[in-house]
């Protein structure tokens, strides 16, 4: 790997996209600092500590949203939109039409309306913080003229993001969006570094609890690079072709399944239905209104919104057992049902009748359809456990470690992972195409 960077840098067309990329991080980190007026600090800073999801979506965008600048969304908004049109192109029939058979115009034309989406998107989740805010005393001048004034500066901040992804794509190495959320990530983790040597300066630290806790991350870290470039490898035999009066030997090949074709989407997925509700019914909890109980007996049940706000938030916290075995039910049903969107089976197997190909052992049609389903279901069990496991993993790890100044999320980890391997292995087909046309010229 690091040969192949070093190779990189020394071709000059790789390093003006890598100089790109590295000047498009620049414009992000820039645009963190730009804050919005009239916003009282303080208050935003304690809304922060009893809001895991304001933290989930602050981590995404590199602390921007802790310093609620102008991209305080993030790049949120146009994942979401992203996930929904792939979504959509599996049930409507118009889509999965514009997109298979398409082309480049059809490809342009689901890029359009996914940006549409994004701004919907956008629009919805800007005015909900900007009320939730508002509400809570954040911000100075209450009118709704500097709430539309916050809600448009919010979504403007999205579309610019959107768009420095999508030149980072043309321009620069690697997926722009990607990569974006790759160094919102990375920007977190000198936080950290300073938080753990401060508290190791002052003497209330754990130096044992912190080795042990690098050492499972590091494990897990080879773990995740394992799955993401796992695959079963399924092997196929041509037929032999006739072709005019040449005959055509059969080749072999092979269909390789991912061992994990949901990515990070099932635990994004859980996670946002886990902490949104909280995070609304958190609200009411703040509202000011007494929190009123039926008593039956050893049972007290809510009376009203703030009653059952509370009850969520003391026995559904992120660190309860209750919301662990919620979060990894969630990411083992997501990874099944976003598995099962992703690899289409039928098509595989209608696409091999076609072809001419055939599994050896198995006959073309539904027992091919049923043999590569069998096989699917099998190593997304394999996948689904480990997600869920991995989902769980840094909540266990900190309580049971006592780590709380390094935070290692299975999320971030996953992106991390995922992008820096989607990214070199970009650089290495860039390497491989010019040392072809080098070969042709010669």
């Amino acid at each position: 790997m690091l040969e192949n960077l070093r190779a990189a840098l020394l071709v000059p067309d790789i390093r003006k996209r890598v100089g790109f990329v590295l000047f498009a991080f620049a414009a992000f980190v820039f645009m963190i600092h730009v804050q919005l007026p009239g916003v009282d600090q303080q208050k935003w800073a304690d809304l922060l500590k009893g809001g895991t999801f304001y933290n989930f979506l602050g981590f995404l965008s590199g602390g921007a949203l802790q310093k609620l600048s102008i991209i305080a969304m993030g790049i949120t908004p146009y994942i979401n939109a992203s996930i929904i049109m792939q979504l959509m192109t599996v049930v409507l029939p118009q889509l999965e039409e514009l997109a298979k058979k398409g082309g480049e115009e059809g490809r342009k034309r689901i890029s359009q309306y996914t940006r549409w989406l994004t701004i919907l998107l956008g629009l919805v989740q800007a005015t909900t913080m900007s009320i939730a805010m508002r509400n809570s005393g954040v911000f100075y001048d209450s009118s709704i003229w500097f709430l539309l004034y916050v809600i448009i500066t919010m979504i403007a901040g999205t579309m610019f993001l959107m768009w420095l992804g999508e030149q980072i794509t043309d321009k620069g190495i690697g997926n722009g969006v990607s990569l974006i959320i790759f160094i919102g990530i990375v920007l977190r983790y000198p936080t950290y570094v300073s938080q753990t040597l401060s508290a190791g300066a002052h003497g209330d630290f754990n130096y044992l609890g912190l080795f042990l806790y690098l050492a499972i991350a590091l494990f897990t870290i080879v773990s995740i690079i394992f799955m993401y470039q796992g695959q079963r490898r399924i092997p196929v035999q041509q037929a032999r072709r006739v072709v005019g009066r040449k005959m055509f030997a059969g080749r072999s090949s092979y269909i390789p399944l991912r061992l994990n074709n949901a990515g990070v989407i099932s635990i994004i997925f859980a996670i946002s239905i886990l902490l949104l509700p909280q995070q609304a019914l958190s609200w009411f909890a703040h509202s000011g209104v007494t929190p009123q109980y039926w008593h039956l007996g050893f049972i007290e049940i809510p009376q009203n919104s703030t009653a059952f706000s509370l009850d969520l938030n003391t026995y559904f916290s992120p660190n309860s057992w209750l919301y662990n075995i919620a979060y990894f039910v969630l990411v083992v049903m997501f990874t099944f049902f976003y598995s099962s969107i992703v690899v289409n089976v039928k098509d595989i197997a209608d696409n091999l009748k076609k072809s001419g190909s055939f599994i050896p052992g198995i006959r073309p049609g539904i027992p091919t359809e049923e043999y590569i389903r069998r096989i699917l279901l099998r190593i997304t069990t394999v996948a689904a456990i480990y997600l869920g496991l991995l989902a769980i993993l840094p909540s266990t790890l900190q309580q049971g470690l006592g780590v709380t100044t390094f935070y290692l999320g299975s999320t971030s980890l996953l992106i991390v992972v995922g992008v820096a391997l989607d990214t070199m292995t970009q650089i290495e087909a860039r390497l491989a195409m010019r040392d072809y046309k080098g070969f042709i010229k010669r």
